[in-house]
């Protein structure tokens, strides 16, 4: 019988120090996050000295509640997977040191992984993934198109030029007085109202499957300036639909284009943005009529940043004889289309 593998995932790219065992590369054994929301709340966004402070704070507490909860010693964990980046440098630094440390303890291989592979591979938890696929990655700093042909193959094919639909969302929630993060809060709002104003969509040139959201953020700053001199008042639910609508119209048209040319099997959602269910439901509906499409959406608790997804992620580049040396480092610039893993 095949031995069992177990991947240790460490995450701490952003303000979520987590800890994750995954058995097999699917089977979730720990998933442990200690979020900072609270701490970073008063700042209207994530401080970074803040974030690498409470990581060096709760790391060693995840870990410890991890490994009980999945009842292991570290003689049972067959590699340790570790964001390396993207993110924010003093935070990965957190989490890189850390894996070398136990990585080098107790003789495990390591793993780098990108944060943003992580977010796809997320979905492998939900279900196997099917070749080619499409992944639709939105998040606070990402939204993107990516094409995988086979595990460990990442093609960008679109991305923000400018603010990414997470970015716009916290920025818009600020304008409408709303607490940080913004995009849940939007989000909610959103589902009270009725998209009844008129907000710009960035098409961008044709064939492009580029995104921008720059322009609707500035649309909506100045409809609420505008109403503001004005003296007028405008429901703020029906704001929070409008601008939502305008970004999961342009999401949703330009995946369902890209599925078309790049014929693929599956869609993936992932990122932070992947948790709101305006999305889900516009992706679903556009989804479920089309033919040979399986449409993969993660539950609520893998869209947000967790080190389940690293584990995932770790555990095929671990079977494609993917290794980090001890001088691993941050890399808070990391892109992922040269990142691809190959035999």
């Amino acid at each position: 019988m095949k031995k069992d593998q177990y991947i240790m995932g460490i995450e701490t790219s952003c303000d979520e120090t987590a800890v994750a065992i995954v058995k097999n590369g699917r089977e979730i054994v720990a998933n442990v996050v200690a979020s900072q929301i609270e701490s970073h709340k008063r700042f209207g966004g994530v401080v970074p000295e803040i974030a690498s402070r409470h990581h060096v704070e709760q790391l060693t507490v995840v870990l410890e509640e991890a490994m009980e909860k999945a009842n292991l010693h570290f003689s049972d964990i067959d590699a340790i997977a570790v964001t390396e980046g993207p993110g924010l440098v003093g935070a990965l630094l957190i989490g890189v040191n850390s894996a070398k440390a136990l990585a080098f303890a107790h003789g495990i291989p390591l793993i780098g992984v990108h944060h943003i592979a992580g977010h796809i591979y997320a979905n492998r938890i939900v279900t196997e993934m099917k070749f080619p696929l499409l992944a639709l990655v939105v998040s606070g700093g990402h939204t993107e198109l990516v094409y995988m042909k086979e595990h460990g193959h990442f093609e960008v094919i679109g991305e923000t030029r400018d603010d990414a639909a997470g970015e716009a969302y916290d920025k818009v929630a600020r304008t409408l007085n709303l607490p940080y993060p913004g995009g849940p809060h939007i989000d909610r709002l959103a589902q009270e109202g009725e998209a009844t104003i008129d907000l710009p969509r960035a098409w961008l040139e044709e064939g492009s499957y580029d995104f921008s959201f720059s322009g609707l953020k500035s649309a909506v700053i100045n409809t609420v300036h505008n109403a503001e001199q004005r003296g007028e008042n405008i429901a703020p639910e029906n704001l929070a639909a409008s601008f939502q609508q305008s970004v999961i119209d342009v999401l949703v048209k330009k995946t369902a284009l890209a599925v078309k040319e790049y014929k693929v099997k599956q869609v993936l959602l992932a990122g932070g943005v992947a948790a709101n269910k305006g999305l889900r439901a516009a992706l679903e509906q556009e989804f479920q009529q089309v033919e040979g499409i399986d449409l993969v959406i993660p539950p609520l608790s893998l869209c947000t940043d967790n080190a389940a997804m690293i584990a995932s992620a770790g555990s095929i580049f671990f079977e494609k004889g993917q290794r980090a040396q001890l001088s691993l480092n941050a890399n808070p610039g990391l892109d992922i289309t040269t990142h691809n893993y190959q035999q």
